[in-house]
């Protein structure tokens, strides 16, 4: 490491952090500090556990391949309170078909709809405009159907690293509201029926 210990990268990280409205990756802080990026992760992970143990109103976590501050999930009702913010559902639809994508992918809209056994097109189209799914390319088959994956908005909407964090998927199946109270004010209605439209803020999404 350069000139600067454990003790003054800490807060330089914290800072770094803070001003960023995105995950930022442990690549950028290392370029920023002019280090290793296999030496910021200790004083990283350190900082992890400090605000874990702090019992505040924020901490500081790995989502999407980097690290952010987010308000604490159970403080959600009254961070909207501040911002008035609408809360937006996802219908049982949306989530079951998010939750294909996620355990499938790369998955085609094809194979989607086999598995929930209705069509699935409304709802894809809206998880793509969420930017909640991406098109990852083309399957080499006949037609050339587009393949599906999720997206670094879909890690930081669940608060994951990676999706290697993802649970299992009866832990997905068993998601409450509150565990889907997180910093952008999403909840899970998983028991909105199909022909339900899903309730985003500004849009419609029905099978």
């Amino acid at each position: 490491m350069n000139p600067l210990d454990i003790l003054e990268i800490k807060p330089i990280l914290e800072s770094l952090i803070f001003v960023s409205e995105t995950p930022v990756r442990i690549e950028r802080l290392a370029e920023a500090l002019d280090v290793d990026k296999e030496s910021l992760k200790v004083p990283l992970h350190e900082l992890v556990e400090e605000y874990r143990q702090r019992n505040g109103g924020f901490l500081l976590q790995e989502v999407a391949g980097g690290f952010q501050f987010r308000s604490r999930s159970e403080y959600a009702e009254w961070i909207r309170r501040l911002q008035k913010n609408k809360p937006f559902r996802f219908s049982r639809a949306a989530l079951e078909t998010l939750a294909i994508i996620a355990y499938r992918q790369p998955v085609t809209r094809a194979e989607v709809e086999y598995l929930r056994g209705v069509d699935s097109g409304g709802v894809v189209k809206t998880l793509l405009e969420k930017h909640l799914i991406r098109i990852l390319g083309k399957k080499d088959i006949a037609g050339r159907p587009l393949l599906y994956g999720t997206t670094s908005d879909f890690l930081q909407l669940f608060g994951l690293a990676d999706l290697s964090s993802l649970p299992t998927l009866k832990e997905f199946s068993e998601l409450s509201a509150d565990m889907l109270d997180a910093d952008s004010a999403a909840v899970a209605d998983v028991g909105a029926s199909d022909s339900e439209e899903a309730k985003w803020p500004e849009d419609d999404m029905e099978d």
